[in-house]
């Protein structure tokens, strides 16, 4: 409460406006920081946040990787759209996850590569109620950060799936939809509708669904919802946090309005095409809302570690606006058929476009003295490497951002073949100051990312 505030100490950085139903966290402002000068770097002036992206299906790979080593290195086709973010950027060769492999059970590549891409862990083969794989990394992070923000993790998602049922030659669905589990039998599951995300983040613990159903039915927006305890805040402030508070307003106010149209265009859907309420029918509005709402939560610290499925694992989504019409699983069958993998290349070229809309969005953002991008770690990649080989080696791995100045971008790092996937993974947990020694099969900390 703004109330209680005084100007003689700084604010806190867990503190939230407040209004009827709602509770809005606030950017990281001068207010919040020491007065007395220690805050100037980037690892003191705000804290670390991680997250996950994955995308199904491996990649095109002579498509994605770089020609060159550390900082004189070329982007490739594929990756081209981190043109002007090069410099904040880790492309990562010859990672591999070991446990995504057959290991004598056959047939469902696409299951272990979903089950195993955060945990290190090779799945049980079932397709039934006992499904057991391990707790994966940003669950481990989430044990050791998640009592410091309003939400322990948040899990994003652009496809709906199930948990039960075979989705892939034995493997239950569990297996396919989900990256993300808090513990070997616990699947965490990810929300696609980013209007209940947007709840989520901005409602409050005990807001029943009459109240959010009456604040959803007058267009009420958040913004009014806490512009009394606004109002009181802004006496506090200096002219810079002021301004940033404008800026943060302007950005939520910005979101409610995408939300408003994406659930218009849901009531207008034809009769004989359900569209869940919230969700856009386009597929580049609701990944970029999705992505948006990502930013939104590190920004206002409700959470420090993420994971956003951009599809399930095996997915046969289709691309259209790409001109890919054919699903995406079927064509990453292309048996080397070059027509066909310039097909998947489009769909591979189009979730990386994205990505860097997301990580200009990140470097846009200034916190402390540095901004949102240079206090995070994002990791993009998929669980297979050639999907048509089902490769679960050479995987497609970018990771952006400087974690609060820990890491050096700007290069792309070719180790030697087979390096665990889980060395990447131990390396951004210990930056969460997660003692454990190993992860999966993890030799040791991937050093070469260091700063």
């Amino acid at each position: 409460m703004t109330a209680f505030i005084s100007k003689a100490q700084p604010l806190s950085r867990r503190m939230f406006l407040k209004g009827s139903g709602v509770a809005l966290g606030l950017p990281l402002l001068n207010a919040m920081l020491p007065s007395n000068g220690l805050a100037a770097g980037p690892s003191l002036s705000a804290p670390l946040r991680t997250a996950f992206v994955f995308f199904p299906n491996g990649a095109i790979m002579p498509q994605w990787n770089p020609t060159g080593e550390g900082e004189n290195y070329q982007l490739s086709a594929t990756l081209k759209p981190l043109e002007e973010l090069k410099s904040e950027v880790l492309v990562i060769s010859n990672l591999g996850q070991d446990n995504g492999r057959a290991k004598g059970d056959g047939p469902g590549d696409h299951a272990r590569s979903a089950a195993s891409f955060l945990t290190g862990v090779h799945p049980v083969k079932t397709a039934g109620a006992d499904i057991k794989v391990g707790v994966s990394i940003d669950q481990l992070i989430a044990q050791k950060v998640g009592s410091q923000t309003r939400f322990p993790s948040l899990e994003l998602g652009l496809e709906s799936g199930r948990t039960a049922g075979s989705c892939d030659s034995g493997y239950s669905c569990a297996y396919s939809s989900t990256v993300s589990w808090k513990s070997p039998t616990t699947p965490m599951a990810k929300e696609i509708n980013p209007a209940l995300v947007f709840e989520r983040l901005f409602g409050a613990g005990a807001n029943s669904p009459e109240q959010a159903a009456k604040r959803a039915k007058f267009r009420r927006s958040i913004l009014d919802s806490v512009a009394d305890d606004a109002s009181q805040l802004k006496t506090l402030l200096g002219q810079t946090d002021r301004r940033k508070m404008d800026e943060f307003f302007t950005s939520v106010r910005e979101i409610e309005e995408r939300l408003e149209k994406a659930q218009k265009s849901a009531e207008n859907a034809k009769p004989d095409f359900e569209v869940p309420t919230g969700v856009p029918k386009e597929l580049v509005e609701h990944m970029r809302l999705m992505y948006d709402l990502l930013a939104l939560s590190f920004r206002t610290n409700s959470t420090r570690v993420a994971t956003y499925m951009l599809a399930n694992e095996g997915s046969n989504r289709s691309y259209p606006m790409v001109g890919v019409t054919q699903g995406h699983h079927q064509l990453s069958h292309h048996r080397d058929d070059a027509k066909l993998m310039a097909q998947i290349q489009k769909i591979d070229l189009f979730n990386v476009e994205n990505f860097a809309y997301f990580l200009k969005k990140l470097k846009n953002t200034p916190e402390g003295e540095g901004s949102l991008l240079d206090h995070s770690l994002i990791v993009f990649g998929s669980g297979l490497g050639d999907g048509n080989r089902h490769d679960h080696g050479k995987l497609p791995i970018v990771v952006a951002g400087r974690g609060c100045g820990t890491v050096k971008p700007g290069r792309h790092i070719a180790l030697s073949n087979e390096t665990p996937l889980n060395n990447l993974f131990l390396s951004l947990a210990r930056r969460h100051e997660v003692a454990d020694e190993r992860f999966g099969d993890s030799t040791g900390e991937l050093k070469q990312i260091d700063a």
